[in-house]
C-alpha cells in the first residue's frame, strides 16, 4: 500500500492502477485485483495508508508537546519537514490528490475532502488552544489562523514541487512565524 501512496503522490490516484501497481511489486494482475475489486477500492486503501503515514509524521509528533503555540510551531514544522523530506516523492501526498478529485462527486472524493477537514480542525483546535492558554490575543479567530497558516504550507510544497525550491520552505517558515508573532500574547510573542 504504501508503494501506491508514492505511485499517487506523483501521478495521482487516477495514474495508479491495479496493473501498475501489481507490476512495481512483482506481482499477479490477478492476485492484486482480487484483494481490492476495484480501482477506487484501492485509490481508498491508498488514502488510508497515506492518512497513516501523515498522522506519524506530522500530527503524532506534535502531541508529544504541551497543548499551546508550541504544538501549533511543531505542527508546522512537522508538516514542512514531511513535504520537504519527500516522504512521498511528489510532495504532499493530499495536496497532490486533491486537485485532482476536488470536483469530483464519490466516495473517493469524499474521503479526500474528510482527511483535509479533520486536518484543517486539528490546527484550528490546536490555536484555539494556545488563545485559550492566554498564549494567542483573545479575539484571535483559529479557523481563519489554521486557514492562513495551512495555505503557507501547501504553497511551500508546490512552489518545491513544481519549480525544485527548496528556499520555499524557508519562506514559509518566515511566513508562519511572522503570524504566529502577530497573534501571540504577552511573554510568548
Amino acid at each position: 500500500m504504501r508503494r501506491a501512496a508514492d505511485i499517487a503522490s506523483q501521478d495521482g490516484l487516477e495514474g495508479l492502477s491495479i496493473g501498475r501497481l501489481a507490476a512495481d511489486l512483482g506481482v499477479s494482475k490477478s492476485g492484486l485485483f482480487g484483494y481490492f475489486g476495484s480501482k477506487e477500492e484501492l485509490q481508498l486503501a491508498t488514502i488510508r495508508i497515506a492518512m497513516s503515514v501523515y498522522r506519524d509524521e506530522v500530527v503524532q509528533p506534535a502531541l508529544t508537546v504541551p497543548p499551546g503555540l508550541e504544538r501549533v510551531r511543531r505542527l508546522c514544522e512537522n508538516w514542512l519537514s514531511y513535504s520537504q523530506r519527500r516522504v512521498f516523492p511528489g510532495g504532499c501526498f493530499f495536496f497532490a490528490v486533491t486537485a485532482e478529485f476536488d470536483a469530483r462527486p464519490g466516495r473517493v472524493r469524499n474521503a479526500i475532502a474528510a482527511a483535509g477537514l479533520d486536518w484543517t480542525r486539528f490546527v484550528a483546535r490546536a490555536i484555539d488552544d494556545a488563545r485559550q492558554l492566554g498564549e494567542l490575543v483573545g479575539n484571535t479567530d483559529a479557523d481563519q489562523l489554521a486557514f492562513e497558516l495551512i495555505a503557507f504550507l501547501e504553497a511551500a510544497n508546490a512552489t518545491s514541487v513544481l519549480h525544485d525550491d527548496p528556499k520555499a520552505y524557508d519562506r514559509a517558515r518566515t511566513a508562519i512565524y511572522n503570524h504566529l508573532d502577530t497573534a501571540a500574547s504577552g511573554p510568548t510573542r
